[in-house]
């Protein structure tokens, strides 16, 4: 953007003498006065793997009066020292320092804000939280109040085995990645291999902590919301997997905030899929103007929420285009909130069913075969297909056809009265929409391991046989249920690869009629929705001028054998994709998961994940490999994380580590 200039390097000396690798745009002519400055603070290598992305978003912020800061964190990239783990409090005081630093250039007014997506939206709520001086706002993108709750490792206490080994790997790939000679000088050989050597496969300690201890306290800002002390803009999308974390925030943190929902997968809402997208930059000046530069934009008059409502879909893997319009709600939670409780009865939901109705169901390892990806990126295998398969496994309830549309906005909350044949077994609940030609479209689910049916800190076994009433909380959503459809209630105890099977077969027993039921958050649509002003179309600055390469299409594929009764999953795909970049340096990954089970074995339960990267240069080429796998006995579970460096064609580096963790209730 001509309006801007960049400082394509600068380092951040940090207090202990580790230096911090940061790129700067600024307004190409220099501001009268010192300007507010940006910043986003993550992982993911400034100069290769998001370098197109930060081109669009920071010199959009620089040429509006901004100064926009690009931070690579500790021990990734171009930064140096190393990175043990997410969210560390290492990572924090870096952070403190960052702001610090920023707060005292010349060219900055003192006032910060910080902005980022994943993980650089973790550790801006986790940052603030700190309360540092200079931070006056941050919007957080497909984030978390909750580590323990909603990330990459456990679901509903149990381990969410989709994830937490193919996110693993993806970091343990990424921190094999040496730092650029052009940056780091001669040094780059002496930083890449002390990151080969001393940065620890991060699945190791996640699955040390099978509980909500203090591990995951840590950086879950929902243990003191009080400590945060700066407006907040929580933004995300309902394919994406953190969104429940917005209305909890908005309804616990008492401080100025406002909420977005989209349609959007993770990624940031100006090229959101799917659509529509929206000009999320300028919602950000809005946000920015008003609490950097005090400037009265309207921003923080208008509703508190602002969600996208879904209208009804056929069930299909990929959708460039959700349906559905605007609506907002002026606080939340709601102030009247309306509700319908359906109970399971002996004709299915139903208002009303006195009649005690027993129904079994047991696992069947093909359940959540067809249940898509836990987080949503808009690639073209992300979202769950039709479920009629899967309902034909599970126990279900349907209610009659709805008379009119039914649309729901929150939380919809599931009482059952459950007993289970095992001491260790966890429920699945999905909540589909059947439409009169009998297709099932995935809407919302919840799942909960029983052990942890009284909290996560201090699980405790079921008493086999025991009816006990168990809570299950769904994801958040916002949905238009269309008339003439029905609501399905579909129970399963076990979803994999989602999550990792108990450890034996289970059968629960669910005890229908007026002690199980769902709660569905009812909306009334209201005439002000019709009234919002619409989102600017989306505007970035000019991409640079990167050259694609050869990259392989995302793919999932599902295989079974008739005779062994295994079944594949295997998800072809990348991150940050495959590029020559202006100054030559080229970038490319490929990545390979998969899943494997045999029907009526719980314990052959197999996840395997690997990675290629290269980065380099002329005659500077440089290639890591990893491999990663878990497997589980009825105690423990089993990980091997390999990983071979390369220089040229020559490799130079290689480790393999195994451990056994014990399972602990799940």
């Amino acid at each position: 953007m001509e309006a801007t200039k960049q400082i394509a390097h600068v380092w951040i000396p940090m207090s202990d003498g580790v230096r911090l690798a940061a790129r700067i745009w600024l307004p190409k002519e220099d501001p009268a006065e010192p300007l507010p400055a940006i910043l986003e603070y993550i992982p993911y290598r400034k100069n290769d793997a998001t370098m197109e992305r930060d081109a669009q978003i920071h010199p959009y912020f620089a040429a509006h009066g901004y100064a926009s800061v690009r931070v690579d964190l500790r021990g990734s990239g171009d930064s140096e020292g190393l990175m043990l783990d997410e969210y560390l409090v290492q990572e924090q005081d870096d952070a403190l320092e960052v702001l610090q630093w920023l707060a005292v250039q010349p060219w900055c007014s003192g006032r910060v804000g910080m902005i980022g997506k994943s993980w650089g939206g973790f550790n801006g709520l986790q940052i603030a939280a700190r309360r540092p001086s200079q931070l006056h706002a941050v919007i957080s993108v497909c984030s978390t109040d909750d580590r323990y709750a909603d990330d990459v490792h456990y679901i509903g206490g149990c381990v969410l085995a989709s994830d937490m080994l193919s996110w693993a790997s993806t970091m343990l790939a990424a921190n094999a990645r040496p730092p650029d000679p052009a940056i780091v000088g001669d040094r780059w050989r002496e930083m890449w291999f002390e990151r080969l050597e001393e940065t620890p496969p991060y699945i190791e300690t996640w699955l040390e902590h099978q509980r909500r201890d203090a591990f995951w306290q840590h950086g879950s800002v929902c243990e003191d919301f009080s400590a945060i002390a700066c407006p907040v803009y929580m933004v995300g999308g309902w394919n994406d997997a953190y969104t429940s974390a917005i209305p909890r925030f908005l309804e616990s943190y008492q401080g100025p905030r406002k909420g977005l929902i989209g349609p959007w997968a993770h990624v940031y809402p100006q090229d959101a899929i799917p659509g529509p997208s929206i000009g999320f930059l300028q919602e950000c000046l809005r946000f920015w103007d008003h609490w950097l530069k005090d400037r009265d934009t309207g921003v923080m008059d208008e509703p508190m929420l602002r969600v996208w409502m879904q209208e009804p879909v056929e069930p299909r893997p990929f959708y460039e285009e959700r349906p559905g319009r605007w609506v907002a709600e002026p606080i939340w939670p709601p102030i009247d909130p309306q509700t319908l409780r359906l109970q399971l009865g002996v004709d299915g939901l139903t208002p009303l069913a006195e009649e005690v109705v027993l129904r079994d169901v047991r696992s069947d390892e093909r359940s959540g075969i067809d249940a898509g990806s836990w987080i949503g990126w808009g690639r073209d295998t992300d979202w769950a297909t039709d479920q009629r398969g899967e309902d034909s496994l599970a126990m279900t309830f349907d209610s009659a056809p709805l008379e009119s549309d039914l649309e729901v906005l929150g939380f919809v909350d599931v009482r059952l009265r459950i007993a289970s044949d095992r001491p260790s077994a966890f429920v699945c609940v999905r909540l589909c929409e059947v439409d009169d030609e009998g297709r099932s479209t995935l809407i919302t689910r919840g799942i909960l391991n029983l052990t942890h049916r009284n909290g996560h800190l201090e699980p405790a076994v079921m008493t086999p046989g025991r009816f006990e009433d168990i809570d299950v909380r769904m994801k958040v959503i916002g949905h238009r249920f269309g008339a003439g459809h029905r609501l399905r209630i579909a129970i399963t105890p076990t979803y994999w690869p989602w999550v990792w099977p108990s450890p034996t077969p289970v059968r629960l027993t669910v005890e229908g009629g007026a002690a199980s039921w769902i709660t569905l958050p009812v909306r009334s649509e209201r005439p002000e929705d019709a009234k919002l002003t619409p989102f600017e179309e989306p505007a970035v600055a000019p991409p640079p001028d990167v050259k694609r390469l050869p990259a392989a299409t995302p793919t999932r594929t599902i295989t079974t054998d008739v005779g062994s009764r295994r079944t594949t999953i295997v998800n072809d795909f990348d991150f940050f994709g495959c590029r020559r970049l202006p100054d030559g340096l080229e970038y490319s990954e490929q990545a390979q998961d998969r899943f494997a089970i045999t029907q009526g074995e719980p314990l052959s339960a197999e996840a395997t994940s690997e990675w290629e990267m290269r980065v380099g240069r002329g005659n500077w080429q440089t290639r890591v490999r990893t491999y990663s796998t878990m497997v589980s006995t009825t105690s423990a579970f089993v990980v091997s994380n390999t990983v071979h460096a390369y220089e040229g064609s020559q490799r130079v580096f290689t480790s393999t580590r195994t451990v056994e963790v014990p399972r602990d209730h799940v």
